[in-house]
Order: C-alpha cells, then sequence, then structure tokens
C-alpha cells in the first residue's frame, strides 16, 4: 500500500472556474485581446512541465496523445476491454488531471510526487490498447519507455522537490547543491543578472566545475541582436570557476508566448498596454529580465484596465534556493462591485499603516497607491491557481514605483467552500459559524494581507554610490535601542539577501498583517461588516487561521525536517505564536474521533484576541519587520527557525499531530478553466463541466491547432537535458 500522500483520491473536488458573464460583458476588442494574451499564458505555462521534474514533459506528451485520439468516455469502453475496473479507470483519469492542473507530477501545493492509484500493469495495459498506440506503437511504446518507471517511482529523493539529495529539482543539474547555487547567487549579482528566468547546469571539466547559466528565450544565439548594445552571454571566470551564459531554454514555447503577444498588441486598449506587451515581447525573445521589469513598470501604470493580464518567470516557491521565478500567465476580467470594497480600502491605506506596530522609519516613504481590484480568472496558466496576487515581485520597483494587487474573485467563490462534515479539528459550535463566515472573512484576509501586508514596510539600502534611503545617524532599532547597523547593500535585494526563508518569511508577515488590522472597524465596514457580524468575522479569520497552522503540518517532511510550502509554515508559525502567548487564548489537544481513531481538537477565546491575541501579534511583527528592513539575515533565520521547529517534546507533540493531520486531511480541489476560440470575427467562450473529464478536455482542445509540433518540441527540449539529471533514470526517446 503506497502512502496516501502520493496519490489523488478518486473522489477529488473538481470545480469549474466561471467566468461566462465577465466574459460576456466584455466588447470585441477586449475579448480578442483576452484571447491572445491567454494563448501566449497557456503556451508559456508549458515551460513549468520543464521546470518540475525531469518525466513531467513526457507524460504530458503520453496524455495528449492518448486523449487527442479518444475522448474519457470513448477510452473507458477500452479500459473495461483491457481488464480495468470503473475505480482503475477513474483513478487513471484523476492522475491524468492532476497532472494537468498541477503542469507535473509534483503538486503545486506541498511540492510532493502524486502517481497513479493503480497498479503500473494495469496502466500499461490501457495505455497498449489505446487507439493512439494502435496507430503508432513504435513511438508511443518509447513515449511509455521513457516514463513509465519515473511515473511509479517513489524512491526517497522522488518523493518531493528539493536540492541535492532533498528532493528533485529541474532549476538546477543533478550534481548540484546548496553551496552551488549560493556560488552561481553571487556570480549572478556580481554580473547585476537576475536569477529569474535562469537555470543552473553544472558539469565537471577535467576535474574542474564548470557552470552554464542558461536564460529563458526565443533567440537561441549568445552575441548580441537587435535592439541590444552588448550581450550578457559569454563565459567568465569567477572565484577559479568557469561560468557560462547561454540563451534559448524554452526557446520553441518562448517564441509561442512572443508570438501570440504581438497579436495581442493589435487589440490593446491604450498605449501603456501596448508598450508593455512590446517589452514583455523583447524580455522573452532575449532572455532579459531588465525588459520584463520596463514592462512591469507600464503594467503598474497601466491603471484600473477592463482585461488584467501578468505573464513571466514571476514566483520563487519552487526553487529551493528561492531565487529563480516559475512561469506564469493570467488573464482575467474586472468585477466591478467587489473591486469597489477594494478601492476603498486603498483609499484608507494611509490613515490604517500607521496602526502596524513598527516605527514610522520603517514604513516606505510614501504609500504608492496601488491598483486593488477583484478579477473573475478567464486563464490561469501554470502550476497552480492563487487567490490573491500583489505584483511585480522586483524590490526596487515595489518600493519605488508601485505594485498592484489583485483578489481572485472566481477562485475564491469555489476553492473554499466546505460540507460540514468535512470540516476537522474544531468544535461542533464553531463549524456553523466557519462555514457562514469563512468566505466574508477570507475575503477581508486576502485584501488586508496582500494590500497593507506586502504592500508594507520600508528596506533600508545604501546603493551602489554609496547613498542610503534613510538617516543612519537617527533611525533607532526597536528591538536593540541602538542605532540601525545593518542594511542591503548594492544589487542585494530580499529575496537574494534571505534567500531559502524569504518567501514564507514574507508570507507570514502578510498574513500577521492581516490577523492585526481586521481587528479595525474601519476595515470591517469597508467590507461591510458592522456589529456582532464584524465580530464573528474577526473570530473566524483568527480561528481559520490556528486551524491553517495546524492543517500545515501536512506540508513538514520530518525525514528531511523542511516545509514544503511557504504559506502553510507562515502560519504554523503564527500558530505557535499564539499557543506561546498563553492565557487561554488558544486551545490545542488531542481527542479520539468518534471513528476511535486519533484527532484534534483547537479552540479560540474570542474574549482575549483583542487583548492577549492582537499583543502577541504586535510584538512578533514587530520584530520580523526590523529584521526584514535591516537585512538582518541571522536574527530573521533564528526567530522564523525557532517557530517553525516540528518536533514531539514540548507542551505539544507536533510530529504525532502530523500523523493525526495525515490521516483526516482534505484534498486541494482542482479548477477546469474555459478556453476561447476565434470563429470569424468575434471571440467564443468554450466552456466544460467540473469533473476530471471536462478538465482532461479543456488540455486536449487547448493546442489543438499544433498539437504535433508541439508536442515534438516538448519531447525535444526534455530529451536536450535528460544527460543532466544524471542518476535519475529518464531514458532517451
Amino acid at each position: 500500500m503506497v502512502d496516501s500522500q502520493y496519490y489523488l483520491p478518486n473522489d477529488i473536488g473538481v470545480s469549474a472556474l466561471d467566468c461566462g458573464e465577465a466574459f460576456r460583458l466584455l466588447s470585441p476588442q477586449e475579448k480578442m485581446y483576452a484571447h491572445y494574451l491567454s494563448r501566449a499564458a497557456w503556451y508559456g505555462g508549458l515551460a513549468v512541465l520543464l521546470q518540475t521534474s525531469p518525466e513531467s514533459a513526457n507524460i504530458f506528451v503520453l496524455l495528449q496523445r492518448i486523449f487527442r485520439k479518444q475522448t474519457p468516455s470513448q477510452l473507458a469502453q477500452v479500459a473495461t476491454a483491457a481488464g480495468l475496473s470503473s475505480e482503475d479507470y477513474q483513478a487513471f483519469l484523476v492522475y491524468a488531471a492532476g497532472l494537468y492542473a498541477n503542469m507535473g507530477n509534483y503538486k503545486s501545493f506541498g511540492d510532493t510526487k502524486f502517481i497513479p492509484n493503480l497498479p503500473k500493469d494495469k496502466l500499461e495495459a490501457l495505455v497498449r490498447a489505446s487507439q493512439a498506440f494502435q496507430e503508432q506503437s513504435a513511438e508511443m511504446e518509447a513515449l511509455w519507455d521513457s516514463c513509465s518507471c519515473l511515473l511509479y517511482s517513489l524512491e526517497d529523493r522522488q518523493k518531493q522537490l528539493g536540492l541535492g539529495d532533498k528532493g528533485i529539482t529541474t532549476y538546477f543539474s543533478g550534481n548540484c547543491c546548496l553551496e552551488d547555487a549560493e556560488l552561481a547567487q553571487k556570480f549572478l549579482d556580481s554580473k547585476k543578472l537576475s536569477a529569474y528566468n535562469t537555470r543552473l547546469f553544472k558539469r565537471d571539466d577535467g576535474g574542474k566545475a564548470c557552470y552554464e547559466v542558461r536564460l529563458a528565450s526565443a533567440v537561441q544565439k549568445d552575441c548580441a541582436v537587435d535592439g541590444e548594445c552588448e550581450s550578457c552571454c559569454g563565459s567568465f571566470s569567477f572565484e577559479d570557476k568557469e561560468f557560462t551564459v547561454k540563451r534559448g531554454d524554452y526557446a520553441p514555447l518562448m517564441e509561442k508566448v512572443c508570438h501570440y503577444l504581438q497579436q495581442a498588441q493589435a487589440y490593446a486598449a491604450n498605449e501603456n498596454q501596448r508598450k508593455m506587451l512590446e517589452e514583455y515581447r523583447r524580455s522573452f525573445t532575449l532572455g532579459s529580465v531588465e525588459a520584463h521589469k520596463e514592462g512591469s513598470r507600464y503594467w503598474i501604470k497601466d491603471k484600473g484596465p477592463i482585461v488584467e493580464s501578468y505573464i513571466g518567470f514571476i514566483e520563487s516557491y519552487r526553487d529551493p534556493f528561492g531565487s529563480r521565478g516559475e512561469f506564469e500567465g493570467f488573464v482575467a476580467v474586472v468585477n466591478k462591485a467587489m473591486s469597489e470594497r477594494f478601492a476603498k480600502l486603498v483609499s484608507s491605506a494611509e490613515v490604517l499603516l500607521p496602526e502596524l506596530p513598527w516605527p514610522r522609519e520603517f514604513e516606505k516613504d510614501t504609500f504608492l497607491k496601488p491598483d486593488f481590484t477583484s478579477l473573475d480568472v478567464l486563464t490561469f496558466a501554470g502550476s497552480g491557481i492563487p487567490a490573491g496576487i500583489n505584483i511585480p515581485n522586483y524590490d526596487d520597483i515595489r518600493q519605488s514605483e508601485g505594485f498592484k494587487n489583485v483578489s481572485l474573485g472566481n477562485v475564491l467563490a469555489v476553492a473554499y467552500a466546505t460540507q460540514k462534515e468535512k470540516l476537522t479539528f474544531l468544535e461542533e459550535d464553531d463549524k456553523d459559524l466557519f462555514i457562514k463566515w469563512k468566505g466574508p472573512s477570507f475575503e477581508v484576509q486576502v485584501g488586508l494581507h496582500e494590500l497593507l501586508g506586502h504592500g508594507s514596510g520600508k528596506l533600508f539600502v545604501q546603493d551602489d554610490k554609496g547613498k542610503f534611503n534613510f538617516d543612519q545617524s537617527k533611525v533607532i532599532n526597536p528591538e536593540t535601542g541602538e542605532p540601525v547597523s545593518s542594511w542591503y547593500r548594492g544589487s542585494e535585494t530580499w529575496d537574494s539577501k534571505f534567500s531559502t526563508i524569504a518567501s514564507t518569511y514574507e508570507e507570514c508577515r502578510a498574513e500577521c498583517v492581516g490577523l492585526y488590522l481586521c481587528l479595525n472597524k474601519q476595515v470591517l465596514s469597508i467590507f461591510g461588516h458592522e456589529g456582532q457580524d464584524a465580530e464573528d468575522v474577526v473570530y473566524v479569520n483568527w480561528l481559520s487561521m490556528v486551524r491553517a497552522g495546524l492543517l500545515g503540518l501536512e506540508f513538514y517532511t520530518p525525514e528531511s525536517k523542511s516545509w514544503r510550502q511557504a504559506h502553510m509554515q507562515a502560519r504554523f508559525v503564527i500558530l505557535r505564536v499564539l499557543l506561546e502567548a498563553g492565557e487561554g487564548l488558544v486551545g490545542l489537544e488531542e481527542v479520539t474521533g468518534k471513528d476511535g481513531m486519533p484527532d484534534a481538537r483547537i479552540t479560540l477565546d474570542r474574549s482575549k484576541i483583542h487583548t492577549v491575541g492582537k499583543n502577541a501579534i504586535h510584538r512578533f511583527l514587530c520584530k520580523l519587520q526590523v529584521f526584514k528592513s535591516t537585512a538582518d539575515v541571522d536574527g530573521g533565520r533564528a526567530l522564523y527557525d525557532g517557530y517553525s521547529t516540528v518536533s514531539d517534546s514540548g507542551a505539544y507533540n507536533f510530529l504525532r499531530l502530523r500523523e493525526t493531520v495525515l490521516l483526516r486531511k482534505e484534498v486541494r480541489k482542482m479548477f477546469v478553466q474555459a478556453n476561447t476560440r476565434v470563429s470569424g470575427d468575434s471571440v467564443e467562450l468554450v466552456e466544460y463541466e467540473g469533473t476530471v473529464a471536462g478538465l482532461i478536455s479543456s488540455f486536449t482542445e487547448r493546442f489543438q491547432d499544433d498539437a504535433e509540433q508541439l508536442e515534438a518540441d516538448l519531447l525535444e527540449l526534455s530529451k536536450r537535458d535528460a544527460p543532466c539529471w544524471s542518476g535519475i533514470r529518464l531514458k532517451h526517446m
């Protein structure tokens, strides 16, 4: 029996993301713009297969070939004839849907591998009986051989993503370890190159380590090309090691992205959108993060567009080192009613920011009012769909030019709907309240988290010319009472400095800001909550956070003592802080469930939230901000790692509680997204049912125009890198 955390259950929740209404309200020009941007996002999103595991692209192609010839319902008869039970066939469909939804065979939330929940010989029988195999048996045989071992393998290193012997990553060649990642970061900093769109490949050249830094670009030449004064490519010696910077990672995919961005340009609503797309194209053509930054500047200036989008190598959660971005692209339509509430929050920001627990000098000199809109997602390509986003992630732009916040309304609507019987670890009395207020309280939390969490706080910087952005003779560190003695220098950024903990630490800071400011009556009334309702929203928001902290244990790996998910680690840290506050604020006990199995019960004393709770978060949040502002990695790490520790000693046996959490976990839902299709001079929306079959069909139809060429390109890209994952057996095709 395989541990259930390594496969997706047959009854996994699947929901269609509804954007029909939002799409219908667009003008013909806006529909065309949304269509071409969506195409760019979907093709770029396929790069995630190559950013996840050595075998992901081959498995994707195998599934596409099978389902292009036979729909899930047609294949069902083949499955029965091949000896699969209906459970076996459902397990196959769930696996295929899971691979599409996560863009690879590792969960986008939690980074663990998942394998098909049916015997390998049954799956092989189905593959061989499929029409695709009958028609092209030699090719399909080779494809099956190339990935069938890794499809099922659960060797320790393959169970989760990670660097070196801790797990699998394709951001680095298989022979890289943490020291290589650190050296490469220093090299990139010395060249003022960002790691966001790179991967690192190491080879041994006669006993000397040689590193290849590969940039994602459509252009494969390394010399300067049109529009570049000089190329950043070439060979360099750095700390006695050889570094080569090359272009052309994911080239055929980047080419498609550029092609569709160019088509979208013709339908842009204004000059900012046109220039933004021009810069994005330059970025994906040449592999230039500088061009992407320039595009992001135009994007910030494009305030309140009807069709909102962002595309590129954005979030660094899944790079084990924390500095390389995973490709994502989204296209969404503004939800006007919900956006009005967020706009009110933005206009109150200047009154709310001084409420935060750090001294004035630790806040940005001026609050750059961002766009904050609620969007209904039409397309979100990448490994998973978040509920809220605050971008761009470029510190220099965020600190001085601004950012945008979005809350994804149609994702929120279905992601957090839950039935009472599936609600774990709460008192019966809390369950009805929780179900009633979870949605509204999460909307408040997302708003505060994105806008005033990620949008707040200053980084103290001394630039290359020696100029400071703060008065170091006057600014006092509130934790020590002494003048501030450390800061960011030159090209150091939050991500490069705090590397492996940067993502989760920052999520924790933003979650704490949400908890702290949701206590403010003005905030609650912006979202339409007054009186007793407002108190219930606060209670459920805090209860939801401590429960999430307990659920977070699912994403901790005891063997490597590591966390696999930034947000869940952050919530566990907050649970620890609130338990430590004592005075009966939070109760956590191990109990026996009605089924006779281990269970747990978490409680929150609502009368103590505004006192004990608020004080605890006040103190902790101030520390988080001070370490962040002053670039104090050692202090920040000691604090954060201390609270992140999961052990079986102390007042709570968290290792045993983790077993209970795993026993009773609910699997995250998968989302089915619509496609758009140009017919004549209009665009139609093609919607699918919220089932695994619907999800599969949406992917088969998404790439039907050039399916064979695209599949050949993916296999070629996968094959080119295969030698780099030595020790991870991906056979050559």
